[in-house]
């Protein structure tokens, strides 16, 4: 969603005001199934009709050929079926709306697939196959139908990355200019969430070497950096299991070691780019407050906030990262959240769990002025913007429109 329709719905909707927080011990997950056997890594969480009290469309993927949808958010749950994939672990999967969505498959080879299926389940194609021994895929992130990009382990040195611009045909992108991997360096398959797409942003996090990095490429993979991360690394166990991107303003990183799940070390990160925060210098800083060990999702809430979920518990933030509180101790894989409202998790045993949001909001019929909400949001405008630039930077602090896909339509305001 672009900016002109951000500010086109912001100014034509309600505005919503965060009123007060709960308090952390308050529970932030409810289960809603469970008991299958699967262990369930993939989730994807797309609005289908913003009538009514909306139509919202919820995919699980998992081992076993397990794949499963909800169109009613999560009161039942349908099993769909791959012709012949009974024995491919389903790590990530990718939906477009009720009817359209990708699955990939992990393993060496011929096991990493990816599917598509445009009728809701009932029929599927395979659009990829890895034919090569070395390929291994990680995740799968989708901007559009036609605009999906998956990561893959290294090939030959450097990370792997497909794409594909038609929603038919993949081919390897260019990695000419990509940075080297280090040696032992990989991606992890944990939640599907190790790779992140904003626009034309790529992010992807890697670990299972000396340093936990995170590449980037600001021009849909023409050019690339990569940055070292303050995230656990040191061994093939560690690194970075998921990312969370949001308008290249604010970047969460979780992981740490998963052969050790309870350890509280450097499992959380985020990276501020020094101007939409003016109070948190530019470049990556660990969590002063960890989550409560390993931890695999990660997925942004509203401006301020975010869930992370893992093997021994969930917690949230409310401060762009800086701390994090333990709310839940479900066992979770991979996190995926629409909006304020709406997000679901998901874990072993085909366990299913919905966010439940303890936040507080009171719907307003009268949008305040821009300078309202920078003063509401405690947002500060840096040197040398003017007013005329305050609502590109507003949208950049407070979400933009990762908040702005409910029936609402509108921006949350974080007071601090």
């Amino acid at each position: 969603m672009r900016l002109v329709r951000a500010f086109v719905l912001f100014f034509f909707a309600a505005a919503i005001f965060l009123a007060a927080a709960a308090s952390a011990p308050a529970q932030w997950w409810t289960v809603q199934t469970s008991g299958i056997a699967s262990n369930l890594r993939g989730v994807s969480v797309v609005l289908v009709s913003p009538e009514g009290e909306g139509t919202i469309a919820v995919w699980a993927s998992g081992s076993n050929g397990v794949i499963l949808r909800s169109l009613d958010k999560g009161k039942s749950w349908k099993r769909l079926h791959v012709p012949g994939g009974d024995g491919l672990d389903f790590r990530g999967v990718a939906a477009l709306d009720a009817t359209t969505a990708y699955v990939m498959s992990i393993g060496n080879g011929e096991k990493s697939r990816i599917y598509k299926t445009t009728d809701g389940g009932a029929s599927w194609t395979l659009q990829f196959t890895g034919t090569r021994k070395e390929i291994f895929l990680d995740a799968i992130s989708c901007d559009s139908e036609t605009t999906c990009v998956v990561l893959g382990d290294p090939v030959d040195g450097k990370f792997l990355l497909l794409s594909t611009a038609d929603g038919e045909h993949w081919r390897e992108m260019p990695r000419d200019a990509m940075p080297a991997a280090l040696p032992k360096e990989g991606a992890f398959a944990a939640s599907n969430s190790s790779l992140c797409l904003d626009e034309t942003n790529i992010y992807f996090g890697t670990g299972g070497d000396a340093q936990a990095r995170v590449f980037h490429s600001a021009d849909s993979g023409k050019t690339w950096t990569v940055e070292s991360t303050p995230i656990a690394s040191g061994n093939a166990s560690s690194g970075i299991f998921s990312l969370s991107c949001k308008n290249g303003s604010i970047l969460y990183a979780v992981g740490g070691d998963y052969q050790d799940p309870s350890r509280v070390f450097h499992s959380a990160a985020a990276f501020y780019d020094g101007v939409y925060l003016p109070n948190k210098p530019r470049g990556w800083q660990l969590s002063k407050q960890q989550p409560g060990g390993f931890r695999s999702g990660v997925d942004t809430v509203d401006g301020a906030t975010a869930v992370t979920v893992g093997p021994n518990g969930e917690d949230i933030t409310q401060d762009f990262g800086t701390t994090w509180q333990h709310t839940d101790s479900l066992n979770l894989n991979a996190v995926a959240i629409l909006d304020v409202s709406n997000g679901w998790a998901v874990g072993p045993q085909g366990t299913i769990a919905r966010f439940k949001n303890q936040k507080q909001y009171i719907i307003r019929n009268q949008v305040p002025a821009d300078e309202e909400i920078a003063r509401a949001s405690g947002f500060r405008l840096p040197a040398g913007d003017s007013l005329s630039t305050l609502p590109r930077l507003l949208e950049n602090f407070l979400g933009g429109p990762r908040v702005a896909r409910t029936r609402e339509e509108a921006y949350v305001i974080h007071l601090n």
